[in-house]
């Protein structure tokens, strides 16, 4: 009821302001006299004006209250139960918090909440109920402040349209702004996190090792319990996935970019084209489910036959879906970038007596060649941080090899591995994750970066 009495409010305002510029246009013709101006904006800037005005300050408003109300509430009730059980431990003040709110949800049973914390409930209940209401009124108080505000400002000579074209370059930028500081935020927290990984480990061993095998020892003279992270063979396992991908996305992903723009006709292109589309719609994880269950065992099946001793995770099943995967990819943009050619050059090259293969393979490949490359760069971008292909159909035992019928791990299975269950993030096994994440940005920003000036 409240979320739609915001929404409602600021459709109030777009009529009301809309209603109030005409009828004040109505009243300037009908006094016929020098005065009677003409209308600096369009009516629907002026509604929209108000709107504005009216809906942006109660979603500040109603932000804040939800970054920052639970941390007040949440102090407020750890003070209330330190006073009702006597503790001053935060550790265990906090856990009794936790058993609180899961009593108040109705997740966990009162016996298994301490008499003491169980005393708090009305009062952590009385916490909410006037949290609500401060957000209510102070929102509502807000909307009709930006109400009777903006209304002022009505009238035929106002610059409506330029306020809210000032206001949606605001927010362009504030939405700018949100998405630049969010890549910012990732790096600074990767490397604040990986730099804790090579205080332990060497960045030249990460880098240039060899052999992989991050566990580490909880006791004293535990067998086997000596980390090795030598990150050499999950890089040549991404990078022989991304190839045979790449092996097969690239040959058909251009060369049906090439037929529907080219020699297609506009009806089965319409037709083509969006079908071909479909696969990029296609969750990453059926692709998983389809490399797991059906193309890796009918690959090592029928390589029995012929004498190739295929591994039931082998590179070559991982490789080979991700390749499906990343031909929509590939497919797009080039068909893309080609019917961006000006169709004067085909013009031309016919004028000259070429033929169509020869117009395509000596006039509009080259043309459209700088972009073709993005579109790959990108593509191998996707493929080597695709995730789910990889962890559902390639293996996770490291293994430094060449041959793609064996068993290969990538950056992203061991970031997976290494951050699933309850792990401490103390330990080098653990920051690891974190090491491998930065390289694998580090990788595809560059990618992105070529791919965008070439």
């Amino acid at each position: 009821m409240f979320l739609a009495l915001i929404f409602l409010m600021p459709l109030g305002a777009n009529i009301y302001g809309r209603t109030r510029i005409r009828k004040l246009m109505i009243t300037s013709a009908q006094t016929q006299s020098e005065e009677s101006v003409k209308q600096h904006s369009l009516t629907a800037f002026h509604g929209l004006f108000m709107s504005m005005y009216v809906l942006l300050p109660a979603l500040v408003i109603i932000l804040c209250w939800l970054a920052f109300a639970p941390m007040v509430i949440s102090s407020l009730l750890v003070s209330e139960i330190s006073r009702l059980t006597g503790e001053t431990d935060p550790r265990l003040l906090s856990i009794f918090v936790s058993k609180l709110e899961a009593l108040y949800e109705g997740v966990l049973k009162a016996e298994f909440v301490e008499p003491e914390v169980r005393q708090a409930l009305g009062y952590y209940g009385a916490l909410i109920i006037r949290a609500n209401i401060f957000l209510y009124v102070v929102t509502i108080a807000t909307a009709i402040a930006g109400f009777v505000i903006s209304a002022r400002h009505i009238s035929p000579r106002f610059a409506a349209r330029d306020k809210v074209e000032v206001i949606i370059k605001r927010l362009m930028q504030l939405a700018s702004g949100v998405a630049i500081l969010t890549t910012i935020g990732i790096i600074l927290s990767l490397a604040f996190e990986a730099s804790r990984f090579f205080d332990v480990i060497p960045i030249r061993e990460f880098l240039f090792g060899t052999h992989w095998s991050p566990q580490i020892a909880i006791r004293e003279g535990q067998a086997g319990g000596s980390g090795a992270f030598g990150a050499i063979p999950l890089f040549a396992g991404t990078l022989m996935i991304t190839f045979i991908a790449m092996l097969l996305a690239v040959p058909i992903g251009l060369m049906s970019a090439v037929y529907l723009s080219e020699y297609a006709s506009k009806r089965l292109r319409n037709i083509a084209k969006p079908a071909i589309e479909l696969l990029a719609g296609i969750p990453t994880v059926v692709y998983g489910f389809f490399a797991a269950l059906f193309v890796a065992p009918f690959l090592r099946n029928n390589g029995s036959v012929i004498g190739l001793e295929l591994s039931s995770e082998s590179a070559l099943a991982a490789g080979l879906v991700m390749g499906i995967m990343i031909i929509p990819f590939i497919s797009s943009l080039s068909d893309d970038v080609i019917n961006s050619v000006p169709q004067n050059l085909r013009d031309g090259a016919s004028a000259l007596g070429a033929t169509q293969a020869e117009t395509i393979t000596q006039v509009i490949l080259p043309a459209a060649l700088p972009g073709i490359v993005s579109a790959i760069l990108l593509a191998i971008s996707r493929a080597i941080g695709e995730t789910m292909i990889v962890v559902m159909a390639a293996g996770v035992a490291a293994n430094l090899t060449a041959n793609p019928f064996e068993s290969v791990t990538t950056v992203t299975v061991q970031i997976v591995m290494l951050l699933v269950g309850d792990q401490e993030f103390d330990s080098a096994k653990t920051l690891a994750a974190f090491a491998l994440g930065l390289v694998l940005f580090f990788v595809t920003l560059m990618l992105n970066i070529l791919a965008l000036y070439i």
